[in-house]
């Protein structure tokens, strides 16, 4: 999605790409409600209100981070993104009424270092493409935390239906007063490859939280960085910097600890 995202928006803005990929994933997400066994009934909700706080959280990280794909290196901006899960663990007891532990906040803590060893802020200049990772990181937080909640009440299947309809309206309407663009014939390969896989992922991301603490689902994704470095490399001829690596290490490191933790104390409980 990062390297189809570098790609369409040298024709189109953030807001036009989600907008198109929204339509992307609408389309898909209602073929497989059409042929499901519930069909559309399983759309309807009780929890209109959660599914407009999740959406606007969404878009909005979603911009942020299609923003700094195109300004700051993909390894740097996947390293800041991994900072959701630290946002996860300090709100979900807000958010979800889990319990605040030692464990937790000092997990979040190791992080939070990790964050700085990435933007190195006074080293490095810091650039709106960092902000932007760290916005997009809260966001994708609170998305997480606002599915945990829905995933109580409706299917994942509802839950996608009303993210890409409400995205897709989101994505056209500020795109609007500029004029929407019209993306070119070569260009849609790369659009329905970045609505494949926004939507892919989503569902993933929806079944897991279904069957475990957002506090373990959120820090799964620590695969990507590795990949992403690789392909910006050899794509787009960016370095691979060992800050980058180092901070990545401690943000999983806070995450993992935090994991091992909460696995211990559950076991002391049984």
């Amino acid at each position: 999605m990062a390297v189809a995202g570098r790609a369409i928006q040298t024709e189109l803005n953030t807001f036009e790409l989600m907008a198109y990929r929204s339509v992307v994933g609408f389309v898909l997400v209602c073929l497989v409600i059409a042929f499901s066994k519930d069909r559309f009934a399983q759309v309807k909700t009780t929890k209109a209100g959660t599914h407009v706080l999740r959406n606007l959280f969404h878009f909005t990280g979603q911009n942020l981070w299609f923003y700094g794909i195109t300004v700051i290196p993909l390894a740097q901006l996947v390293a800041l993104e991994f900072s959701s899960p630290i946002w996860v663990a300090l709100l979900a007891p807000l958010m979800l009424g889990e319990s605040m532990t030692r464990s937790k906040f000092i997990g979040a803590m190791i992080g939070f270092i990790g964050v700085l060893v990435v933007a190195r802020p006074g080293i490095a200049p810091l650039e709106l493409g960092h902000l932007a990772g760290l916005g997009a990181s809260i966001g994708f937080a609170m998305n997480t935390l606002f599915t945990k909640k829905l995933m109580r009440t409706d299917t994942t299947l509802c839950v996608l239906f009303w993210m890409t309809a409400s995205q897709a309206v989101m994505g056209f309407a500020l795109a609007a007063p500029g004029g929407v663009t019209m993306f070119s014939l070569g260009m849609t390969p790369w659009i329905i490859l970045v609505g494949v896989a926004g939507l892919s992922a989503h569902y993933c991301l929806t079944s897991a939280l279904r069957h475990a603490p957002a506090t373990i689902v959120a820090p799964m994704e620590f695969a990507r960085l590795p990949l992403i470095a690789i392909v910006g490399m050899v794509v787009y001829g960016e370095p691979l910097e060992l800050a980058v690596f180092v901070g990545a290490a401690l943000i999983l490191a806070g995450n993992l600890y935090n994991i091992i933790a909460q696995r211990r104390l559950r076991k002391t409980a049984a």
